[in-house]
């Protein structure tokens, strides 16, 4: 069908922005070691992750149990939940899943790891183990060389877990907007990885994988990178907080609108934050980037003299992606001005 027969507000992916996306991610990473694990709570499609484990991503990273099975039974073999599980019946689904694919978990406390060894041995299974270290995000994680150690060596103890290595995600460092800070933060991320690493390594303690690196991080890592995975997830879409932050990809993802309204200065469309996120920073219009956009729960504005009719339609860019997505059923794949393809959101709302 053609994209002006759809009916709006409708989330739209323009393919070839998304492939040159893809095809620019493989070309950052290329030569550096570092393989991708592109996170799945952007886009909350299987579709979508079968596109980028096909044009070479190792794996895929998520946040929650619930996506994680959402991906399992799509097919994905390698899943990160990037993230703790620590309710008692969330551990044992996490060691039942176990059984289905390779199945990583972050970990940073000892009463966890002794709850998911607990349910893997019921379970048979093997659980795969990244002790998460606080690289500046306040958030989950243990802070001391020391700590980490504690914990490798508890998840080496256990006949149903495997240690692999470290979550170090550096995610406040992703929308910084002073490119030499974030350049420099990152640096001295690098380096207390590195230390993190050979301390580690100096107790006997095999450190494969590094994970962590966002969208707005990953075209600082060196090709020595100590980092070996990347779980950046908006490079596939872009959004308006990436584009202020100068990440050197293209936007892909639009909340197609219809201008319903006109008047003199005055432009109104059918798309409101029931359809657009605005948790980061307002969204804009494709062409009219920068336009200030006003919002309410079903309409956004746009406020000057511009070549708009009611019927027109316009791309509007979301603030964030990632939220953006989860607001929606359908994901309809454009070329052109041709609607090719739909395939659902399926794990939007995926909180548990």
């Amino acid at each position: 069908m053609k994209l002006e027969n759809l009916e709006t507000p409708a989330l739209i992916v323009d393919l070839d922005v998304l492939e040159s996306n893809m095809a620019a991610m493989s070309r950052l990473l290329e030569g550096t070691g570092m393989g991708l694990r592109p996170h799945y709570k952007s886009h909350r499609c299987p579709a979508i992750a079968h596109r980028q484990i096909a044009a070479g991503a190792k794996g895929m990273t998520c946040a929650k149990l619930a996506e994680a099975k959402d991906l399992a039974l799509s097919g994905i073999e390698d899943i990160l939940i990037a993230n703790q599980v620590t309710d008692p019946a969330k551990v044992a689904r996490l060691a039942s899943l176990a059984k289905c694919c390779r199945l990583s978990v972050c970990v940073d406390n000892g009463e966890n790891v002794r709850q998911l060894q607990e349910a893997a041995g019921v379970q048979n299974a093997m659980i795969h183990c990244l002790v998460e270290y606080e690289v500046g995000m306040n958030r989950c994680g243990v802070d001391t060389p020391q700590a980490v150690l504690a914990l490798a060596r508890q998840i080496m103890s256990c006949p149903n877990l495997r240690f692999d290595g470290i979550q170090a995600y550096a995610g406040n460092l992703a929308h910084e907007e002073d490119e030499a800070k974030r350049r420099e933060q990152s640096d001295v991320v690098e380096n207390r990885l590195r230390e993190l690493k050979a301390y580690l390594e100096g107790h006997e303690i095999p450190v494969r994988e590094i994970s962590g690196t966002s969208t707005g991080t990953v075209e600082m890592r060196r090709k020595d990178s100590v980092y070996t995975e990347v779980q950046a997830g908006s490079y596939l879409f872009m959004d308006m907080a990436y584009r202020a932050v100068g990440a050197g990809f293209s936007h892909s993802l639009f909340v197609l609108a219809s201008v319903i309204s006109r008047r003199p200065g005055a432009v109104i469309t059918d798309a409101g934050v029931k359809s657009v996120s605005v948790d980061q920073r307002p969204p804009a219009f494709q062409g009219y980037e920068d336009v200030p956009v006003e919002m309410s729960e079903e309409h956004s504005a746009i406020y000057g003299d511009f070549p708009l009719a009611v019927g027109d339609k316009l791309r509007m860019i979301p603030s964030h992606c990632c939220t953006t997505v989860n607001l929606h059923n359908w994901l309809y794949l454009v070329r052109g001005d041709k609607v090719v393809d739909r395939v659902p959101v399926v794990s939007r709302g995926r909180s548990l």
